[in-house]
């Protein structure tokens, strides 16, 4: 029954990792397309650049990962409408390009496009180690106050290891963001995952993780690079080739939710044969 449980937590490691962050060494597989989607509702999210804070509702989030190998996927991440209920207005360094005049703001999310490449497979005595890079493209506008119209780029090291019915992923990278109150500048952060996955049943896991980035800049971070993390723990339930889940988060700084909510679904699928 172990090994039983221990293979079921491994093969569905292979897909993304909803309703968590932290980004698992191994990739879907060539010819093969995972699609994601769900929705996410924070309570009181801070956006220190527009000076906003309240309640946000993402409806819905949406990611798609294409296998281009057996060892690298293209990934995209956005979502067509986030919905911010307006509880406090204060002075920040772009508060005055805001036009939403009213009790709530919406806009797009930023779209963010990566590409994940597993560098070595996991064997009995080694885990797998992968490398991602990502570009966040600056889709959400300052005027709605939930965008900073800054482009970032993001690169870290994955590792992985299933032992017994445990799954362990461990992130550790860097990011460039941009200062969005000037184009000369760019504030460099150290960003950082761990993740759990708890085999219960062959079709259900508990979840958990520690994920977020520390500014390493001297002194006061520029507004929208600063440090920032969340603990989440959830639960998955996977069916053939279907994956649902549910998840709750906690924030860890100022800026961050104090607390909230997702759910989602995850489906992969064979689309093409690689020549």
């Amino acid at each position: 029954m172990a090994a039983v449980v221990a293979l079921t937590c491994a093969r569905t490691a292979v897909a993304q990792q909803r309703p968590l962050q932290t980004e698992d060494a191994e990739v879907i597989g060539a010819g093969r397309v995972l699609l994601e989607g769900g929705l996410d509702y924070f309570h009181d999210q801070g956006y220190p650049v527009s000076g906003l804070r309240g309640n946000l509702w993402r409806v819905p989030t949406l990611g798609i990962s294409v296998g281009i190998s057996s060892i690298a996927e293209i990934q995209l991440d956005s979502g067509f409408y986030n919905r911010l209920s307006i509880k406090s207005r204060n002075e920040a360094p772009l508060s005055s390009a805001v036009t939403a005049t009213g009790g709530t703001t919406h806009d797009v999310e930023d779209i963010v496009i990566g590409t994940k490449i597993r560098l070595a497979a996991e064997t009995a005595g080694r885990p797998a180690f992968g490398f991602r890079f990502a570009t966040r493209l600056p889709n959400a506008s300052n005027e709605s106050g939930l965008g900073t119209d800054t482009t970032d780029f993001l690169a870290s090291i994955l590792v992985a290891k299933t032992v017994q019915s445990i799954r362990v992923v461990g992130n550790f990278g860097v990011g460039v963001l941009a200062d969005p109150t000037r184009g000369d500048r760019q504030n460099d952060v150290v960003t950082y995952g761990l993740s759990f996955a708890r085999a219960v049943t062959q079709q259900a896991e508990f979840v958990g993780e520690l994920n977020g980035r520390v500014s390493t800049r001297a002194g006061v971070a520029f507004p929208g690079t600063e440090s920032r993390g969340n603990l989440r723990f959830g639960t998955r339930y996977t069916r053939g080739s279907l994956r649902l889940d549910a998840g709750i988060l906690v924030g860890l700084t100022s800026v961050d939710p104090t607390i909230g909510f997702t759910a989602g679904f995850t489906h992969v699928f064979n689309a093409f044969t690689l020549p």
